[in-house]
């Protein structure tokens, strides 16, 4: 099960847990009350997974990529993780299903406190479009993951502030209602 905490303050690597002292546990009915949806899905089967075939039968997910990022894999890795872990938004969701490897989604509350989510093998995240985020390995260094999109891919990220654009109105809605 995906677990999730307030982070501290702390100026230390970005793939460190950044955890408070005490720990400030956020539950799942804590995440959707801010738009994150989470399943657990089979990683070792994902070709032939039936929840998944589901999922993206609901949610209109045609297009898919799997990407793998180690400092083997992807050159300037320093500064490409460095360059996600910049805040932004996305206009559409950001989908990310985690097959092997583990890393961190950091995503703002309602009080623009941030919240890490630690993703590990067979979690599947949905960020809401117009939500504030950013995301790190964490000190493993390795992810495989696929990327689900409605339609042809677009990675257009926006980084804060990005107020403007439609996409974070319609968000901001959303947490007001």
């Amino acid at each position: 099960m995906v677990r999730a905490w307030y982070m501290d303050g702390s100026a230390a690597d970005q793939r460190c847990p950044h955890q408070t002292d005490p720990l400030q546990t956020v539950g799942l009915d804590q995440l959707e009350h801010i738009g994150v949806l989470y399943w657990k899905l089979d990683a070792d089967n994902y070709k032939t997974d039936d929840k998944l075939a589901t999922i993206r039968s609901d949610r209109g997910y045609s297009y898919e990529d799997i990407i793998e990022i180690t400092p083997e894999k992807l050159p300037n890795y320093e500064q490409k993780i460095k360059t996600f872990y910049e805040e932004h938004l996305h206009l559409d969701e950001e989908i990310r299903y985690i097959l092997a490897g583990s890393g961190y989604f950091d995503v703002r509350d309602t009080e623009d406190k941030w919240i890490r989510i630690e993703m590990e093998k067979g979690d599947m995240i949905v960020l809401p479009a117009g939500i504030y985020h950013r995301f790190t390995l964490d000190e493993k260094n390795y992810i495989k993951a696929m990327r689900l999109f409605v339609g042809e891919p677009v990675w257009t990220p926006y980084n804060r502030p990005a107020d403007e654009k439609e996409a974070r109105k319609e968000y901001l809605k959303t947490l007001a209602a």
